[in-house]
């Protein structure tokens, strides 16, 4: 008899059923996170036995212990699968069990899971956009403790004259030493932000996909190692405007009858992928691509709508120049 399993991943602990092909509930228990336990309700299911699991917080481990131990993993669109699944009564139980049994009916709305080797990709440069983000937070807050006392320059306070200049600044003592230990953590910070630089682009020497994707307006070394890793695998979208989609950058729309309207972006998806191609569009919405259809629409719609727009017409450029690469690499393949 077949069985299908449904997971209701969480931090600490995850609520698993078993349900038989007929759709009883042969098992449904809470246990805490880890092989042990989890091997404890599943572990003498069949080899290849499928499991549901939706893309909540912390599911890669759960991703790879269902491969080394044979199963057959699913991953769940959370959204989506809410939608179909909508309830009065919901608990854990309930959100296991109705994964199982969507599974079995084959009603899963599926994401990618992507492999070991992307998400490790994927951490590595979120990490590096995650100390940047840090970095930049220090800097603003030394912007506002020297604006507190009207002190100013024309130029960056953070390169050597601008540290110089800190240093002479005549400051109250707690204003000072603010502003120290804002300037020690930023130099904390970038012995592993320069560490990181260098290993990303010596990945980036070899790579294709970088290469092809740093002939766009906008789109440098690092900006194109983050879209390499947050895509993965460009394939598996049928078309562009599916890719653009999953970003989040496509209108929401809602139709009724001869009605439709369109919204703003969606934001679903990967708002990685999103926020640097917002930044990209910064730089290629003033080149001479991009410039005259960027100051059209912000005539019309305005500067962040344009912004936007660009952000969308780089990603489709994107799909085509991976999708390029990927046919040259096939072609090689099979020759």
């Amino acid at each position: 008899m077949s069985v299908y399993v449904g997971i209701d991943v969480h931090r600490k602990r995850s609520q698993i059923a078993v349900v038989e092909d007929g759709g009883a509930v042969r098992v449904n228990r809470n246990v805490p996170n880890g092989v042990e336990p989890v091997l404890s309700v599943i572990g003498d299911l069949p080899i290849g036995a499928p499991v549901a699991f939706e893309a909540a917080y912390g599911w890669g481990w759960l991703v790879e212990l269902l491969e080394d131990y044979g199963f057959e993993p699913h991953l769940v669109h959370p959204l989506r699968c809410k939608a179909i699944a909508s309830a009065r009564l919901k608990n854990d139980k309930v959100d296991a069990a109705t994964l199982a049994q969507l599974l079995r009916a084959d009603l899963l709305p599926e994401a990618w899971i992507a492999p070991v080797d992307v998400r490790q990709q994927r951490a590595l440069v979120r990490h590096r956009c995650q100390l940047v983000r840090l970095r930049t937070l220090l800097r603003n807050r030394v912007h506002a403790v020297l604006a507190d006392h009207g002190c100013d320059r024309p130029g960056s306070y953070f390169t050597a004259p601008g540290r110089a200049w800190l240093e002479g600044l005549d400051l109250p003592d707690a204003s000072r030493h603010v502003v120290d230990d804002l300037l020690n953590l930023m130099d904390a910070l970038k012995e592993p932000i320069d560490a990181l630089d260098a290993q990303l682009i010596a990945q980036a020497r070899g790579e294709p996909r970088v290469k092809a994707l740093t002939q766009l307006p906008g789109v440098g070394t690092l900006t194109a190692l983050v879209m390499v890793a947050e895509i993965g695998d460009v394939t598996r979208f049928p078309s562009a405007r599916k890719l653009a989609a999953w970003a989040g950058l496509t209108p929401t729309v809602r139709g009724s009858d001869l009605t439709i309207r369109h919204g703003h972006i969606s934001k679903q998806g990967s708002h990685w992928l999103r926020w640097i191609l917002c930044e990209a569009a910064q730089t290629a919405k003033r080149s001479p691509e991009f410039s005259v259809s960027y100051q059209r629409l912000a005539h019309r719609r305005g500067k962040k709508i344009a912004t936007t727009a660009i952000a969308r017409r780089l990603l489709t450029r994107a799909y085509h120049l991976l999708r390029a690469v990927q046919a040259q690499q096939d072609h090689r393949g099979v020759r």
